[in-house]
């Protein structure tokens, strides 16, 4: 562990930061800790040690780690079917997946894979994040009703819905709305002074105690005091599949949370973070977390935010902030009792309703209707089907769209003119005057800027009638790269020329792109004396040959 990043610490603001911080994080982890169905206390252990070890071994100064509302909806959906099918041994094997998520996110800082984690189209992030917020929203409706979680899921939960509705306890729906209340009708003045997540905690709890006995609506009760209990790893071999693939999920997810608000983190401060360090510590912090039953965490963009303004600027603030949640844990956990399960419900709809990118959704459709189509589909896949599957086909039809967008902007940077009249290609007068010179029979092949396999068919096309001409000039001085594709649609093209008996000259002055021609063998098919370093040189060459042909 380096003490880079202390170098900017201050105490008042870093104990302002961190007692802020903790105060905000207080009913965000009761409320992920119940949603997931590991219990308050998994989501305060999760905010502690996440917290501290991603905060002492991280990448980034004033980031926050805790549980966030992605990584406990998918949190929740792992322990649902690791608890369903080994009601036994289940819970263990939940959290066996966190520690294998945090070794995957150890794994890509370690190989330095950090920077490629959000090289994702942002319709891609938008919609999953989107998804995400409305799953959250829809897996906390039956407590906001006062009932259980029915078994399903997403899918499980809406069907379910008629008869959740039909059971309603009206005082739970009570609180759970009035909760709502006070979260989206806050003033916003007063917001930087006071969280007010924990205002519509104390508030509606309080309301709650004077207006209903304890035991006449369903409430926390008393978190267990102490140190978290050790739960060692559990794997079944029947099901290692489905648990590496959704460390894999929790991983990936992590990565994207934390690196986006590590960015958000160094706009405010004019830092530059670790993507690779940061990494490695969140991934050390989940390890120990799922290590001792807790919620893995990520990067919160809302804590870092409010860190930031309040004044911390080093990991110190992070520490502050574990340490106070630790002793409210450790000390004072009876104070959770009396809190309404409908008033975490609350929360964690107001979060689900905040992980909704509103802004994003509202304009999209003036933006793009491509953008638009992806980010609803990502959203609706997020939802109904999968999150890798989301991703995936998400990723996959915006690469898509972008590979033929940029074809058509590639392909017109491919000119072949045998006229010196055409105004397409950059020459000089002389240049010019030579290629007119020519009589037509020189054709003149010039592409410019980087090259990739969609202007392979452009390639082809434009040297189509090369019988025609009795040198082609191939002009790659402005290429400063090409794939593989591309060389060899080049490489066809001077077969072409050479079985036409049309001579080919060469003009390619970046070292990578002759190199790539040389792997590819391309330049076996021409002489020395066919490869030249200036146009002129080239089309003075070629005047001479059809000078000499008949």
């Amino acid at each position: 562990m380096k003490f880079e990043r202390f170098k900017n610490w201050t105490l008042k603001g870093d104990l302002f930061g961190g007692v802020t911080t903790a105060v905000i994080s207080l009913p965000l982890s009761l409320a992920f800790g119940v949603a997931s169905g590991a219990g308050a206390e998994a989501g305060m252990w999760g905010a502690i040690l996440v917290g501290l070890f991603a905060a002492l071994f991280g990448g980034s100064s004033t980031l926050i780690s805790e549980p966030t509302g992605p990584m406990t909806v998918i949190m929740t959906a792992v322990l649902t079917t690791m608890v369903s099918r080994y009601p036994e041994g289940g819970m263990a094997m939940g959290f066996t997946v966190v520690m294998m998520a945090g070794l995957f996110q150890v794994i890509l800082g370690t190989l330095k894979l950090g920077k490629y984690v959000t090289l994702m189209p942002y319709s891609v992030i938008s919609g999953f994040m989107s998804g995400i917020g409305v799953i959250l929203i829809i897996l906390q409706l039956p407590p906001l009703l006062g009932q259980g979680t029915p078994d399903g899921g997403v899918l499980g939960t809406l069907q379910a819905l008629p008869d959740l509705i039909a059971h309603t306890q009206q005082s739970e729906l009570l609180l759970g709305l009035l909760t709502l209340g006070i979260l989206f009708s806050f003033p916003q003045k007063y917001r930087r002074y006071m969280p007010v997540q924990l205002v519509a905690l104390v508030v509606v709890t309080l309301l709650s105690m004077w207006w209903f006995d304890l035991e006449a609506i369903r409430r926390i009760g008393v978190i267990p005091t102490g140190l978290p209990t050790l739960m060692l790893p559990h794997i079944d071999s029947e099901v290692l599949t489905t648990m590496m693939v959704d460390a894999l999920v929790l991983g990936t997810l992590g990565c994207i949370d934390t690196l986006l608000s590590a960015v958000i983190a160094d706009s405010l401060t004019r830092e530059e973070h670790d993507s690779d360090k940061e990494l490695r510590g969140q991934g050390l912090a989940n390890m120990v977390a799922g290590l001792f039953g807790a919620l893995p965490g990520a990067g919160c963009t809302m804590g870092t935010v409010v860190n930031v303004q309040v004044g911390g600027r080093s990991p110190f603030a992070a520490i502050v902030r574990a340490l106070i949640l630790a002793a409210v844990i450790l000390v004072a956990g009876f104070l959770t009792e009396p809190i309404p399960m409908a008033v975490l419900a609350g929360i964690a709809i107001y979060v689900g309703f905040n992980i909704l990118d509103r802004t994003f959704i509202q304009r999209a459709h003036k933006v793009s209707l491509h953008q638009t189509v992806i980010m609803y589909g990502v959203m609706i896949l997020t939802v109904l089907v999968d999150l890798i599957v989301a991703v995936g086909v998400g990723v996959f039809i915006a690469n898509i769209i972008a590979i033929e967008h940029l074809s058509r902007e590639q392909e017109k940077q491919v000119k072949a003119i045998s006229d010196a009249d055409e105004d397409d290609v950059p020459l000089s007068e002389m240049e010019r005057a030579l290629l007119d010179s020519a009589n037509g029979k020189v054709l003149f092949f010039y592409l410019s800027g980087p090259m990739i396999f969609s202007v392979s068919k452009a390639i082809a096309r434009q040297h189509s009638k090369i019988e025609e001409f009795d040198v082609m000039i191939l002009d790659l001085s402005d290429v400063p790269m090409i794939d593989m594709t591309v060389g060899l649609a080049l490489e066809n093209a001077i077969k072409d020329a050479v079985d036409a008996n049309c001579q080919v000259f060469l003009l390619c002055p970046h070292q990578k792109t002759r190199d790539q021609l040389e792997r590819l063998h391309v330049k076996n098919w021409l002489t020395d004396d066919h490869t030249f370093d200036s146009r002129y040189d080239a089309l003075r060459a070629a005047h001479r040959v059809t000078e000499v042909m008949p």
